[in-house]
């Protein structure tokens, strides 16, 4: 981990004896009671922090305020001189060229010399002092420091900022409009204090960047340059105003007219988010129009740019930093998600941790619908920007003419209304499509595509942002419209076998925590469930979601949970679960289908118990059938069920619920208990805070 020297110095450090550290700290200190600030002083210095780091603070030192207050004069001494360094460097740097240059001639000799002035990217002679942006043959010494103050200048202003070196008492601070005034001149400027001085300089130089920016640049790599610098220029301008309020009526005109140069031209994409960020932070302070940045950072910035995935990570990060203030601030945040789900969509892996912190927030009652096909039909979406980039860049027929058809289609006039929906920049043309089907036929042929593959992978773990919106909607409609959406979603998905088989895991998490929360939804959505339930080929292409739908049937459909379900309405349920049931374990599967799973069956008869201990009318009829299947696996194997093993846990499931039929009033309590049965609040209820059986083995015990 550690090379040789390394570890052996942290070894002795770690073994010194404790009159050698006395010895070493009287040493220091009589070096800092000399204000002996140099390179030996800063050196025992880090020894000494080293010291007390590698032994955990075991080592104790005397307390010795003048030390403390003579470290901590030297840390602002050094910051201090620091400061005026970096605003030496950042506006006083030579503006001639280093090296010097030559008149002309071979034979020139060194006296003929002149010095040549530095140079602007678009090759005339720069008229200002000299930025990181300025060119030449060689640079001289401050010029490179200049380069090198201008690198760390952001995270020097934010350490600075953050850190209060002064004294209450003994800062020179001046008030924001005051410091405001006297900044105005470079001469007045000299006024400062050191800290207001590198915040007006910094001000100054970045102003001087985006002045530069404007220039057309001969080399392509200059033109690199100048959005790179551009970035810093206005992230050092953005923390510049966060520190004093009153320098940003000074740079929103600037900052305004950058935009205004930029958002016709996306290739400076990269710029724009310091700018949404400023725009962000203090649009409010200044009053100014917002909604021409957020048009195009959150409608053409996705919608053209989803395949850079730098870009996609640095908007990605602008959203997970400052989302409390964009949804706060900016109205066309929840209306672009379905320009922000391209991100997702084409590079799934590298951003779905990103979309799991946002989407919980994209999730609103006017969104929710929307958003939920939207990422049912993620991959479909992955498949339609493939064809999409193809169609502009490259021919999509390979040599075997695999994808013509595909591309065909993406250019039909009469089904171009479908990949144009999934490719809509804003929510609110409609939840989803009505030919959906028909979308995943033509899309079929991607679904082993690999972007297409990455992309239905991750859908499943976004649906589970789903969650806490449950939790916190009261809208009974809408979640009813949801547990609407998840049974119809559950057969119109894009055939790829693994996703499909997740999606339905996923929608029976949902429909148990909805059903569980509001037990009356059951009543309210009895139809489309039971129509749902009734359905025996949902056995077989839908088993997950399928157990679960009879199983939540059978647990709140009963008048303890909605005093609106009626002895009719158990009735009908109980007749289509006994069909389904009958129907399944009568006969073989048909081709293709394998048998049911036990979980599947004894659900079923579980439910039908249930309901039965509900309404005692049905007993007999679950009676008559429980006892038919005991007779029909005792006599040999069956049709419906090929392992044995499986065959005896369903006849033994089949046994206990005869049984306790037997007894109604048994039944209905163990089939059926009470609220106060399943969420026991023993440690809350005095009568009951000592359990049976505790107070049953302190019986024996005393008697003992």
């Amino acid at each position: 981990m550690y090379s040789h020297a390394s570890e052996s110095f942290i070894k002795q450090a770690r073994e010194i004896p404790e009159p050698e550290l006395q010895k070493f700290y009287s040493k220091l200190l009589k070096l800092l009671q000399g204000k002996d600030f140099g390179h030996e002083t800063l050196d025992s210095l880090q020894r000494l922090y080293l010291i007390l780091s590698v032994n955990k603070y075991t080592k104790l030192l005397p307390h010795r305020r003048l030390c403390f207050q003579t470290v901590f004069r030297l840390i602002l001494d050094q910051v201090t001189l620091l400061s005026k360094k970096l605003v030496d460097w950042l506006r006083y740097a030579s503006i001639v060229q280093g090296g010097g240059a030559s008149s002309g001639g071979f034979f020139t000799g060194p006296r003929s010399r002149q010095p040549v002035p530095i140079a602007e990217l678009d090759g005339t002679v720069s008229g200002d002092f000299f930025t990181v942006l300025c060119v030449g043959q060689g640079f001289t010494e401050d010029q490179w420091m200049n380069v090198y103050s201008f690198s760390m200048l952001r995270h020097w202003l934010l350490t600075y900022h953050s850190c209060d070196f002064y004294p209450s008492d003994d800062r020179s601070e001046v008030d924001g409009s005051v410091v405001s005034m006297v900044s105005a001149t470079s001469s007045s400027s000299r006024l400062l204090p050191p800290k207001e001085r590198l915040r007006e300089k910094a001000f100054q130089y970045c102003q001087r960047l985006i002045e530069q920016s404007d220039r057309k640049a001969h080399k392509r790599t200059d033109t690199e340059l100048q959005k790179a610098c551009l970035v810093e220029a206005v992230c050092i301008l953005d923390c510049v105003c966060v520190e004093d309020a009153s320098l940003v009526y000074r740079t929103f005109p600037c900052i305004k007219a950058l935009f205004g140069r930029l958002s016709s031209d996306l290739s400076f994409a990269r710029v724009l988010i310091p700018i949404a960020q400023f725009y962000l932070n203090h649009g409010e302070m200044a009053a100014v129009d917002c909604d021409g940045v957020w048009m195009l950072v959150f409608g053409r910035y996705p919608g053209e740019l989803f395949n850079d995935p730098f870009l996609a990570h640095e908007f990605l990060r602008f959203l997970r930093l400052n989302l409390d203030s964009v949804q706060l601030r900016v109205p066309q945040y929840i209306r672009s998600f379905p320009n922000l789900l391209k991100f997702l969509a084409w590079d799934s892996p590298a951003v779905v941790d990103d979309f799991v912190d946002l989407l919980p927030s994209l999730v609103t009652p006017g969104t929710a619908v929307e958003l939920l096909h939207s990422l049912l039909d993620l991959p479909c979406l992955t498949a339609t920007l493939v064809l999409q980039l193809r169609s502009v860049s490259l021919p999509i027929a390979e040599p075997s003419g695999r994808g013509v058809r595909l591309q065909d289609a993406f250019r039909n006039p009469s089904l171009r209304g479908l990949f144009l929906f999934l490719l809509r920049g804003e929510a609110g043309s409609g939840d989803t499509i009505d030919r959906l089907s028909t979308l995943h036929e033509l899309l079929a042929e991607a679904a082993d595509w690999p972007r297409v593959v990455h992309c239905a992978q991750v859908v499943p773990k976004n649906l589970l942002t789903f969650r806490p919106f449950y939790s916190q909607m009261a809208d009974e409609k809408l979640l009813a419209h949801l547990i609407l959406v998840m049974l119809e979603r559950s057969s119109l998905l894009l055939k790829i076998p693994t996703y499909i088989r997740e999606i339905h895991r996923v929608f029976s998490c949902h429909l148990l925590r909805l059903c569980k929360r509001r037990p009356s939804l059951v009543v309210d959505q009895s139809h489309e469930l039971l129509e749902f339930a009734g359905a025996t080929a949902n056995v077989y292409s839908k088993e997950e979601i399928f157990t679960h739908v009879v199983w939540v049937l059978g647990e709140y459909l009963s008048v303890s949970c909605d005093s609106r379900c009626s002895v009719s309405l158990i009735t009908s349920c109980f007749e289509a679960l006994e069909a389904v049931l009958f129907e399944i374990t009568s006969s073989a599967p048909s081709p293709g289908n394998i048998c049911p799973a036990p979980k599947v069956i004894t659900t079923l008869m579980s439910a039908l118990a249930k309901l039965a201990s509900r309404s005692h009318d049905l007993i007999p009829r679950v009676s008559l059938f429980l006892s038919k299947l005991r007779t029909a696996a005792r006599s040999g194997s069956v049709a419906w069920c090929a392992d044995e093993e499986d065959l005896v846990s369903v006849v033994t499931r089949g046994e206990e619920l005869w049984s306790l039929l037997k007894a109604p009033g048994v039944a209905q309590s163990v089939l059926t208990p009470p609220a106060h049965i399943n969420a026991p609040q023993w440690h809350r209820d005095t009568n009951v805070a000592s359990p049976l059986q505790l107070r049953a083995l302190t019986s024996l015990t005393h008697s003992q």
